[in-house]
């Protein structure tokens, strides 16, 4: 009976991460770049009392055997890196990546850093920069006297300056790719870093070794689907109030047991 008790408080515990994972995701369905998670399960060890295959008599074999669960554990969460939707903004220093690929963040700790959102701003001296002010790697400075930005498919970034009738190039967007994406590590301010199981980066120019083209004004948007996060949460409530109930159960068959008295 013990085993009952446990076993559904193994779900219980698996539900709530589950839970504050499709909380995240739901908490994060307007944040530009931002990857839904996923709670990836497995089931947990199993007490074997008889073992399938073992013989019953001469050339008789059991078939299954009697093998019972002792519960359930979150595995992994996983990243989905599917693409978010597009929305047009007009604003010059919008940017997304149609495709695969992740925009280089330099912090100030020296550490080169990846991100989706392509929510960049322009710094006191020119330089763009995220919305915590960490500069794009490599940097991108933009003249004070330009009067207007282009950023072309494959990053090339290009000035207009007072007099001038034709754009002047000024720098190159470079962009990283992993061999796994879903290994980087989350670290906040819509940043991943880069692990051993993610890979080394693979850096080059958009549209070049298999990484996505860039778009100018454009931002990328959460890829979270609002309809399907609440069916994944109403099934986790489910989930969670049935391992409830067979706590309960559990506990009322024992009680049956503690109070059998001698005839």
């Amino acid at each position: 009976m013990m085993r009952a008790l446990w076993s559904a408080a193994s779900g219980m515990m698996a539900q709530q991460l589950n839970v504050d994972t499709i909380a995240n995701n739901l908490a994060n369905v307007n944040t530009a770049g931002f990857k839904r998670q996923r709670v990836d399960f497995q089931d947990l060890m199993y007490q074997v009392t008889k073992l399938p295959g073992s013989p019953a008599a001469s050339g008789v074999q059991i078939p299954t055997g009697i093998q019972v669960g002792l519960g359930v554990r979150a595995a992994a969460t996983t990243k989905i890196f599917a693409q978010g939707t597009f929305q047009n903004t007009g604003n010059p220093l919008d940017l997304c990546i149609e495709g695969d690929g992740f925009f280089q963040v330099l912090k100030p700790s020296g550490e080169v850093t990846y991100t989706r959102a392509g929510t960049f701003k322009l710094d006191s001296n020119g330089n763009l920069v995220t919305s915590d002010g960490y500069p794009m790697e490599p940097p991108i400075a933009i003249p004070t006297d330009a009067e207007a930005i282009s950023i072309g498919g494959d990053g090339t970034v290009g000035v207009m300056l007072a007099g001038d009738t034709a754009p002047q190039e000024i720098g190159q967007i470079t962009l990283a790719r992993f061999a796994n994406p879903a290994g980087l590590l989350n670290i906040g301010h819509s940043l991943y870093a880069e692990t051993a199981a993610s890979g080394a980066p693979q850096i080059g120019a958009p549209g070049t070794s298999g990484l996505g083209q860039m778009a100018q004004g454009v931002l990328e948007l959460s890829n979270v689907e609002i309809v399907e996060e609440m069916v994944n949460m109403i099934t986790a409530q489910r989930a969670y109030e049935a391992n409830s109930q067979a706590i309960k159960i559990a506990d009322d068959m024992l009680q049956l047991a503690n109070n059998v008295r001698r005839g």
